[in-house]
């Protein structure tokens, strides 16, 4: 196979382990895409009583305050919104990661802090979207800029940190609501992300750009690249990773956005387990990071990602069983999958794809994540409003899954190879 000269190695890149201070910063700016994110996911049963109707009936609308069809368009629409990252993401391989993730950071916050004053289910629904596609963007090009920083065996520890960064945001605002939600409301929730926000001038002098972006920009010509400017070679790769994109997201996304609800207006499981839960699975995710990036470093990136997604797909199944027990072990244990996929396909996607088009490429790969977790949004939430069983919608959702994860094996193995070496 005839090889295309990409990238040549640059000869004094300045590269960092994963506890570099410009690391940990982008770790910062994961939290604050994950507080500002989640907060709906966290706050669904709140905005679902307070906009909706609660009744003494036996639906899912009556018990929920709003039926499974609109709790599932809804979350689809917030999530659809996500589509415009795209552009936004694909920015960077133009202007540079470092100005482009602040920005995103003061606009998606921004937006977040306005749906607090919500009237309604669907304003509430407009406001939060408007913020989402930015707030995607953050933890998306934060990523992107550990990864192109990092040295080659710490970059899955970098990856690592940034999904925790984000996973500790979410479980942060999930925690805050599920304690003070009689209290604050989800009103007070959203409001709070305005402390987040504060500390977005403290990052502004510690989030370098990555000396990867400043030589490629300088050497190449800087289209605005979406899809064009990539090689063959590069476009297959990145049809099959935006494959796995939507079947993974086709599970995390209803999984993750009907598990507050579920806990709180189905299983009718009080604030403080819910708190516990959370806190869990905090712990477990923590540990299914360092498990990820062993994993990732030492049997490889393409078999860490495939038990990743056998185990988000078979635990998020089991969470929706329908006890209180199952709730907490299946999601607990679907957060430690979550997390152990989660190094391994940050690590393994960047070092697929060259720095001129790495932003763009990641565009995609999140681009096709939202329409992944839009369809398993509506797909779950028809089937569960159809049938009044969650258990079944995560069953005919979830499980199907798993049969597409012998997908990563059709990609080259990165483990222990520099970014600018070129894969056959």
């Amino acid at each position: 196979m005839e090889k295309i000269d990409i990238d040549p190695p640059p000869p004094e890149l300045r590269l960092h382990t994963w506890t570099h201070p410009s690391i940990l910063a982008l770790g910062i700016a994961a939290f604050i895409s994950g507080f500002g994110q989640f907060g709906v996911v966290a706050a669904l049963g709140s905005v679902a009583k307070s906009l909706g109707h609660i009744t003494q009936g036996s639906t899912l609308a009556d018990q929920a305050g709003l039926s499974g069809t609109v709790l599932g368009i809804g979350l689809a629409i917030v999530r659809l919104a996500s589509l415009g990252s795209l552009p936004i993401t694909a920015l960077a391989d133009r202007f540079g990661r470092r100005i482009i993730l602040l920005i995103t950071m003061v606009v998606g916050l921004i937006l977040t802090i306005s749906a607090a004053g919500s009237p309604s289910f669907w304003y509430f629904i407009a406001i939060f979207a408007l913020g989402r596609p930015f707030l995607t963007s953050t933890i998306a090009l934060a990523q992107v800029a550990a990864a192109e920083q990092s040295i080659s065996k710490d970059r899955a520890k970098a990856i690592a940190l940034i999904s925790g960064g984000y996973g500790l945001g979410a479980g942060t605002v999930a925690v805050i609501h599920s304690l003070s939600a009689k209290m604050l409301g989800f009103r007070g929730v959203f409001a709070l992300a305005v402390i987040p926000l504060i500390f977005v001038p403290f990052l502004r002098n510690r989030i370098e750009e990555s000396d990867r972006f400043s030589i490629s920009a300088v050497s190449l010509k800087r289209p605005l690249p979406i899809w064009g400017v990539m090689a063959p070679l590069f476009r297959k790769r990145l049809l099959i990773m935006i494959a796995l994109a939507f079947v993974i997201s086709f599970v995390t996304g209803p999984a993750d956005s009907f598990i507050f609800i579920y806990a709180q207006n189905i299983v009718h499981q009080g604030g403080l387990i819910t708190a516990a839960m959370v806190v869990g699975a905090g712990a477990v995710g923590l540990f299914g990071l360092l498990v990820g990036r062993w994993f990732a470093d030492r049997i490889g990136r393409r078999p860490t990602t495939t038990f990743g997604v056998v185990g988000v797909a078979i635990f998020s199944t089991i969470a929706y069983i329908g006890s209180p027990p199952t709730l907490v072990v299946g999601y607990i244990l679907s957060i430690f999958s979550a997390s152990l996929l989660a190094p391994a396909i940050g690590a393994f996607f960047n070092e697929l794809f060259p720095t001129s088009v790495r932003a763009s490429a990641t565009g995609w790969f999140v681009f096709s994540g939202v329409i992944g977790a839009v369809s398993g949004l509506v797909v779950f939430g028809e089937i569960a409003n159809t049938t009044n069983h969650f258990s079944v919608a995560a069953m005919y959702t979830f499980l199907p899954v798993i049969l597409f994860a012998s997908l990563f094996w059709t990609l080259p193995e990165t483990k222990a190879r520099e970014m600018e070496d070129f894969l056959e």
